[in-house]
């Protein structure tokens, strides 16, 4: 595109033609520009295992000692959290910027098992119940509502409660000889459509599917195993799904695993790379992260996992752990309180703009998602004085970049706000939300995009 700098004045810009070159900016960025990490300083030195942001802003860490802490600002400050416990916290997971549950292993007393924590606001309370079942150690946390959720942990476990975490029973799993290892991580893409990883250092990594909610659940066949656990997953979509993990032993490194018909077979690929790949992450569709943990590098493709390339970390930080909660914005979490930001790289856009678009307001992703008629988006206008009225939108986007549908919120001041979307009118795929504001000056700020899946 010829132009030099177009958003240099950007009070200057008519909104309809901003919004154009915003959509043409954020789809250039997600498809071509790489960008860095920056290390934010974290009140604490222990061990962080989770990390969790339900958008740009509000954010959790977990790790050693019963260590939560929680941000509003998108990691520039950190507020410690009274957790109750001195447990290793492993995994953290959050609904909103409300609620919330973790899961804690007790190593420590009699009887060893698993501590689940919720919160209804945020972590300013939390309270504390076992898992029912002793000596089983969870891994990894994840709720789809408010009732239902899915946890995964050793020596093999693999649960799921419909009641918000007050009881819980063990799936079923098929009688392959590798469906019994422990579980580190679990995703469903929608309703029916479910994946979940694992393994046992040099005996086996384990991939799990599901086609029906999670009523039953299916192994990899052994012949398909990698040797060393799968860490970590991204899911395309229902059939079409990734996993990282490697060997820690630095003998055969970094690994990631691949299905293209929902999980019946995979295919393991070695990236000649040392390590391994202790998370996997994807910035949008093309741009995908992974951190190898004690060696002090990230690895990054921009072609959706088909080549990697390897850059050290801010000052060789171990990180474990990673989360995007949007396109423009990503952390990472590791050994010694490490907290790491992700910069993106949006050529033409001078620093004081960019931290305008990045501070004005926030756009959550919208729920439920996948949708089948109306799903709910919410948004917030935040700032650290007040502002005058602003007229906002929310333009949503076929995957061709048609504009397809408009919502006008009227007039906005600072706070919370959710809008409902109906798609009767849409059809079946995948569309893309911006929000759009611009003020009586004609100020213009642009934030998203979101992904949504509408299915019929």
């Amino acid at each position: 595109m010829a132009t030099t700098n177009p958003l240099k004045t950007i009070t200057e810009i008519d909104p309809g033609k901003f919004l154009l070159i915003s959509i043409l900016i954020v789809f250039g960025t997600l498809l071509n520009a790489q960008g860095t990490w920056e290390k934010i300083a974290v009140p604490t030195d222990v061990t962080l295992n989770s990390v969790f942001f339900t958008d740009s802003l509000y954010g959790w860490i977990a790790g050693d000692s019963g260590t939560i802490m929680n941000t509003s600002d998108g990691g520039q400050t950190w507020n410690r959290q009274v957790t109750g416990t001195t447990n290793n916290i492993v995994s953290v997971f959050f609904l909103d910027r409300n609620k919330g549950w973790a899961a804690s292993q007790n190593y420590a007393t009699i009887p060893y098992g698993t501590i689940m924590m919720k919160t209804l606001n945020g972590g300013n309370e939390w309270t504390s119940f076992p898992y029912p079942e002793n000596d089983i150690f969870m891994n990894c946390i994840l709720f789809r509502d408010s009732l239902n959720g899915w946890m995964g942990g050793n020596p093999h476990a693999l649960v799921r409660t419909t009641d918000g975490g007050i009881t819980w029973s063990q799936a079923a799993v098929d009688t392959s000889v590798l469906a019994f290892f422990p579980v580190l991580n679990i995703h469903f893409y929608d309703e029916k459509y479910g994946y979940a990883c694992g393994g046992r250092f040099d005996i086996a990594g384990v991939l799990w599917r599901t086609n029906d909610g999670g009523n039953l659940w299916h192994a990899i066949d052994p012949s398909e195993a990698p040797a060393d656990e799968v860490h970590e997953l991204h899911l395309f979509d229902s059939v079409n799904v990734m996993g990282a993990g490697g060997d820690p032993d630095f003998g055969y490194g970094v690994g990631m695993i691949r299905t293209s018909n929902g999980g019946i077979n995979w295919t393991y690929h070695e990236l000649n790379m040392q390590g391994y790949a202790s998370d996997l992450d994807f910035r949008n569709e093309k741009e995908a992260w992974a951190p190898l943990g004690s060696r002090g590098k990230l690895i990054y493709s921009m072609d959706a996992g088909d080549t990697w390339t390897e850059i050290p970390t801010p000052d060789s930080t171990i990180i474990t752990n990673m989360i995007f909660p949007d396109s423009l914005h990503g952390f990472g979490i590791g050994r010694n309180g490490a907290f790491i930001r992700y910069k993106p790289k949006i050529t033409g856009i001078d620093d004081k703009v960019l931290n305008h678009l990045r501070s004005s307001f926030t756009l959550g992703q919208n729920s439920p998602n996948p949708f089948n008629s109306s799903t709910k988006i919410k948004f917030s206008i935040h700032g650290d004085r007040e502002i005058r009225p602003a007229t906002l939108q929310i333009r949503v986007f076929s995957s061709s970049g048609v504009l397809v549908k408009t919502m006008d919120t009227g007039k906005c001041i600072p706070g919370e706000y959710e809008i409902t979307m109906d798609g009767t009118d849409l059809p079946q795929g995948i569309y893309y939300y911006f929000l759009f504001l611009s003020d009586q000056e004609r100020l213009v700020s642009c934030a998203g995009p979101g992904k949504m899946i509408l299915l019929r």
